[in-house]
């Protein structure tokens, strides 16, 4: 039997062209997870205020994952991609009156309005993927071209690192390593923050310029229709009524939706709080973003590792290992207190890697092609727990400790109770492979 190709030669300009598309919101995904801790201290917030910036930032996600199903339905891939990065831009530029206003809701607004953009791009570009190529090998080539979302998010990670967070005024401590911040008259506080929140603004205008530049070079190409599209043409596509039962009435798809919520809470939590987890062992935001790089450059190299071991493990069972891996690398961060523990919170992310792609090829592997947009766009909609879970865990940060042990240790349950739900999943779909 003749072995068919990861992408054909016919797809292979679409494929880079949309795949690049994954490392710009890599890049706003990862530049702002570390913008928490700094609006924290520099508007003088509580943990759980401060992740308000992932409740807005995945909201959006929330609120036009299905608008934008609809709207690729009735229009196409890329009029959906073209839309995505107007709003992504629009929503970069806002950071200009946000920071001229100094309002922090203004801030959540901006990235409100960016990551609707984000929502159209991830509805779009995943299905898409999927579809440029044989049914057989969609998961590996999703693998594959999410492999360049750890590749934006190192980027958003390194700006934050090297250019953000050390030019960061209210990030200074004195001798003991504590935040001299707090301690300032109000009119100190005014000019370093009218700084800081300068810096915190000009990462996001100079990717809303990069964004302009895609947008031109995918208006001016022409993509290829997928089967779906081609059959919307001849009118054979299903109602949203008939793919909404459709979808229902799919167990692995629908558990997967509900899996991919907890993951994606799971990677936020772990991500945006690394930053207190090193605080609480006295290291500064800048050094601890160092950690957090750390971290995604594992990420990335298991994501590649991952993308090779599908040839030869079944992609449910890798994923239920994996989930496994990653439990016991957040019990590791839960019950060690010291830099042991924060190098257990860092090797989560070794695991973590496969997880979105996976889940979302699993579930999405028994969806007619018909209902595949709609489809794409709950499992984008998943994101939400992105919002969901963030708060929460920021309210038990602010106990400062919890029955004696750090709360910021104890907060890490919540990733752990995510990772067992996941590892379930992988398993319960390897045996519904099994039985068919």
């Amino acid at each position: 039997m003749e072995k068919k190709p990861l992408v054909e030669r016919k797809y292979l300009f679409t494929f880079i062209l949309i795949t690049s598309l994954f490392a710009l919101w890599g890049f706003a995904n990862d530049i702002t997870n570390p913008m928490v801790a700094a609006f924290q201290t520099l508007m003088e917030l509580s943990a759980a205020k401060a992740s308000m910036v992932q409740f807005a930032f995945y909201g959006g996600y929330a609120t036009m994952a299905i608008p934008a199903a609809l709207f690729i339905r009735k229009y196409s891939y890329k009029k959906g991609i073209l839309l995505g990065l107007a709003l992504y831009a629009i929503g970069a530029f806002l950071f200009i009156p946000a920071a001229a206003y100094q309002e922090f809701t203004f801030f959540c607004l901006s990235l409100y309005i960016l990551t609707f953009g984000l929502a159209f791009l991830e509805t779009t570009a995943n299905p898409f993927i999927l579809s440029l190529g044989a049914k057989e090998t969609s998961t590996r080539r999703l693998n594959l071209a999410q492999a360049f979302n750890p590749m934006g998010s190192l980027c958003g990670m390194s700006v934050a690192s090297l250019i953000v967070l050390p030019q960061l005024i209210s990030d200074k401590r004195d001798e003991m390593g504590k935040i001299i911040f707090p301690l300032l008259s109000e009119a100190e506080k005014a000019d370093i923050r009218l700084h800081d929140l300068a810096v915190i603004r000009n990462p996001y205008v100079a990717i809303g310029l990069v964004v302009l530049c895609v947008f031109v070079i995918i208006a001016l190409t022409k993509m290829p229709k997928t089967q779906g599209e081609e059959l919307k043409d001849v009118g054979k596509t299903h109602t949203v009524r008939q793919t909404l039962s459709n979808l229902w009435h799919n167990t692995i798809y629908r558990e997967g939706v509900l899996s991919q919520m907890f993951y994606v809470a799971a990677q936020i939590m772990t991500w945006t709080f690394i930053i207190q987890y090193a605080d609480n062992l006295g290291i500064n935001k800048a050094t601890a973003q160092n950690y957090n790089i750390i971290a995604m450059a594992l990420f990335l190299t298991s994501r590649f590792i991952s993308t090779f071991l599908m040839k030869y493990v079944n992609t449910r069972v890798l994923l239920s290992i994996f989930a496994v891996g990653a439990g016991l690398c957040a019990l590791g961060a839960i019950t060690i207190v010291g830099m042991a523990g924060l190098y257990c919170l860092i090797g989560i992310s070794f695991f973590m890697s496969l997880m979105f792609p996976t889940i979302y090829g699993i579930a999405l592997e028994g969806v007619d092609s018909r209902d595949t947009t709609l489809g794409a766009a709950f499992l984008v909609m998943a994101i939400v727990g992105g919002a969901l879970m963030p708060p929460l865990q920021g309210m038990i940060i602010d106990q400062q400790t919890v029955l004696g042990h750090p709360a910021v240790n104890v907060s890490f349950v919540l990733p752990l109770i995510c990772f067992v739900i996941i590892g379930i999943y992988g398993y319960r779909s390897h045996l519904k492979l099994v039985k068919k």
